[in-house]
């Protein structure tokens, strides 16, 4: 396999319809193998009967291919949980993760294979890098804590101008053995994850895209500010300190555990 795409999803029942026909029509026109995984964590809502309602496989007639689409479930509450449960459990050859709202385009997919092809570690959507956009005006609010967010952020990868656009994918056995390592699952597991690639002396590169800040989003501006915040002061003392567990070979990195914690699903193309 080429390519595995986690989408985490927590209430994601209205979305996915739409997200998944859209991923699975766009990697079926590509020259990988592809597959989509739905990471369902713990919503209250039917996103788990929506994923089987739609999953299945689809197959392009002009170019062969075809894209498989699954759920899988995460008992650990997060984002962050939901993403490590899809990481940990890839074979694929390159590995990531994108949010269910499609604020990154689909076309971010070419830049960033050819980026891991080329020999890149990490290859992540950047909101902020030359020739980046975003779509619309956010609220000042959000705004200035995204700028504040970066600032605080930025010395543990330094370098990399956005560590939290919802796209980023990774050689497989780079952010494996990485994983080893990260104890995030929380609003700062993807900077965490980035600094450890980069401490293993991977290359990670920013694709600049148009982002649109996408209606519906379930982010709490001030409780999810806060807990951000405390997350990212939290890992500058960890990292800092060189704390984490010992971490293994890279051959034993590149054998992920298998989905045991919770069993795979899977449903028909609808």
């Amino acid at each position: 396999m080429d390519l595995e795409v986690i989408i985490p999803a927590y209430n994601e029942s209205g979305r996915l319809p739409a997200t998944l026909a859209a991923m699975v029509a766009f990697l079926s026109e590509q020259p990988w193998t592809s597959r989509v995984v739905v990471v369902d964590n713990g919503s209250v809502d039917d996103t788990a009967a929506t994923v089987l309602a739609v999953t299945g496989r689809a197959c392009n007639v002009a170019t062969g291919w075809c894209v498989e689409a699954i759920a899988i479930g995460c008992s650990q509450a997060g984002k962050g949980a939901a993403v490590h449960r899809g990481l940990r459990t890839s074979r694929s050859r390159i590995v990531g993760f994108t949010d269910a709202d499609l604020s990154t385009p689909l076309e971010t997919f070419l830049p960033v294979m050819a980026a891991l092809d080329g020999g890149a570690a990490a290859a992540i959507a950047s909101r902020h890098a030359p020739g980046a956009s975003i779509a619309g005006k956010q609220p000042l609010g959000r705004r200035l804590g995204g700028t504040a967010f970066r600032m605080l952020s930025r010395p543990l990868v330094p370098g990399i101008r956005d560590t939290q656009c919802g796209f980023k994918f990774f050689d497989r056995v780079a952010a494996q053995n990485a994983m080893w390592r990260a104890r995030s699952t929380g609003f700062a597991f993807d900077i965490e994850l980035l600094r450890l690639i980069r401490d293993d002396g991977g290359r990670i590169e920013e694709i600049p895209v148009t982002w649109t800040d996408t209606a519906g989003s379930t982010l709490r501006p001030v409780r999810d500010g806060l807990a951000a915040f405390t997350a990212v002061a939290k890992l500058h003392r960890e990292l800092n300190r060189g704390t984490g567990p010992v971490l293994p070979s890279r051959a034993d990195a590149g054998t992920a555990p298998g989905p045991t914690d919770l069993p795979a699903t899977s449903g028909s193309a609808s």
